[in-house]
């Protein structure tokens, strides 16, 4: 008989993990002294204690351990669980990249949010590019362009590849009545025809007036004041409907603070003024 310390050398299992084992009923003791409590083990326990020792060590949850040792010693069963087994950890190791590349994503937005921070309240001249969005077309108050935001993720979730975006087809502010646009750049989506209630098109690029704002959505007038002069002062004309890229706001677990809100006001231009 092995003394469970002397059983720990043999099978390169830990004490802990051994009694551990014994209450879990996968590899019982040969003998425990009523006395002391001291558990030993015989020669006939090796093979059982390597055999948890090599599946543990790939990962195999303790309750599949224990439905193969009582098969005993079924060879074909061990390889089928193997190829069970083999399976969920490709489903895990899935997981797992996408876990990785959705906290990737997240840094480098925080990385891009906090390199922008130093454009803040700066009026720039860039090219855009032609962008194919999905859309929806709301009337009324600035605040419900949330719900299309949300019919939007819910039809192209998997397709959608940019930050929100509203267009404003009004020139002048307006309180319940406004007429805008929530919408998101998108993939082409598989199919010809858009979810219902979603416009799928390209929206032009061009020459734009672009003015990064940091703070509530509340205070974006003196934004707009400030690109609004700089398109007057260089005398060129705006093309509508304008933009607002939502690039840092109210996250789905996280609020944040209003005043890092980042939303760039995007004006497309062409020389000429009116």
């Amino acid at each position: 008989m092995f003394s469970i310390g002397e059983f720990s050398r043999i099978t390169g299992i830990t004490v802990k993990a051994l009694r551990h084992y014994h209450e879990e009923g996968l590899l019982a003791p040969s003998w425990v002294d009523e006395q002391t409590g001291y558990r030993y083990y015989d020669d006939a326990k090796i093979e059982t204690a390597r055999l948890i020792a090599f599946l543990r060590s790939r990962e195999f949850p303790l309750t599949e351990i224990r439905d193969l040792l009582k098969e005993g010693d079924d060879e074909q069963s061990l390889v089928q669980a193997m190829e069970r087994h083999k399976r969920t950890l490709n489903q895990r190791i899935r997981s797992f990249k996408k876990s990785v590349r959705s906290v990737e994503q997240f840094l480098a937005e925080q990385r891009q949010a906090g390199t922008m921070n130093q454009r803040a309240y700066t009026v720039e001249e860039k090219s855009l590019e032609p962008t194919l969005i999905a859309g929806v077309r709301l009337r009324g108050r600035y605040a419900d362009c949330c719900k299309g935001f949300a019919r939007i993720g819910r039809a192209m979730g998997r397709y959608i590849c940019g930050k929100p975006m509203m267009l404003h087809y009004d020139e002048e502010y307006r309180e319940d009545d406004a007429d805008f646009e929530a919408c998101m750049p998108v993939r082409q989506p598989k199919g010809d025809a858009p979810p219902d209630g979603l416009d799928l098109r390209q929206i032009p690029g061009g020459r734009c007036a672009a003015l990064l704002h940091k703070g509530p959505y509340d205070e974006l007038g003196s934004s707009y004041a400030t690109i609004l002069k700089y398109v007057k002062d260089h005398g060129y004309r705006i093309l509508m409907p304008t933009r607002e890229v939502y690039i840092k706001g109210p996250g789905m677990i996280f609020k944040g603070n209003p005043k890092n809100y980042l939303t760039e006001i995007q004006i497309l231009v062409e020389a000429g003024g009116r």
